[in-house]
């Protein structure tokens, strides 16, 4: 069962850095609508939305260079597309929970807003982390990371083979 517990270490230690990243986004986001939401007069889910991006912004630069910042780089362009298209099913899950709220049920106060925030922000990080984790940030794939710890021991032999060696002492 060794094995296991390892690759679970390794999920607690990647769900730990993924909310590092997305507790910071969330003080963004929370910060930018609320600042939006009293000292200007943009709709609340307007408002809301540009926080939403703003935070996507600083989620991915958190994402790309702390939370995976060992996972495949080769790629960069497609792995923003896709950031950004499931980020933008994120941001439809939380705003749309928010617009329900609103518009559907008349819960438009401060309080309420933040309330229904948290319950969109919820389910919105429930499907981005499982998406980023998936589709975005891949994983090495395991022929590349076998290529890379080959390459490290090849190079850890050729500088043992051009090391000095200890004279032998003749007596």
């Amino acid at each position: 069962m060794g094995h296991g517990s390892a690759g679970l270490r390794r999920l607690a230690h990647e769900v730990a850095k993924f909310g590092a990243v997305g507790a910071l986004g969330t003080v963004v986001n929370f910060g930018v609508s609320n600042l939006l939401w009293h000292l200007t007069s943009l709709q609340a889910v307007r408002a809301n939305v540009i926080a939403t991006v703003v935070a996507i912004g600083v989620n991915y630069l958190g994402f790309r260079y702390f939370t995976y910042r060992d996972r495949d780089k080769s790629a960069r362009t497609k792995e923003l597309s896709l950031f950004l298209a499931f980020s933008a099913v994120g941001l439809v899950i939380e705003n749309g929970i928010l617009y329900a709220a609103i518009y559907g049920f008349g819960w438009d106060s401060s309080l309420q807003r933040n309330i229904f925030k948290v319950v969109g922000i919820g389910l919105g990080t429930l499907f981005r982390f499982w998406s980023y984790r998936s589709w975005v940030f891949k994983a090495l794939p395991a022929h590349d990371a076998v290529a890379d710890a080959e390459s490290i021991l090849e190079e850890a032999e050729t500088a043992e083979a051009h090391r000095p060696k200890p004279e032998a002492r003749v007596s």
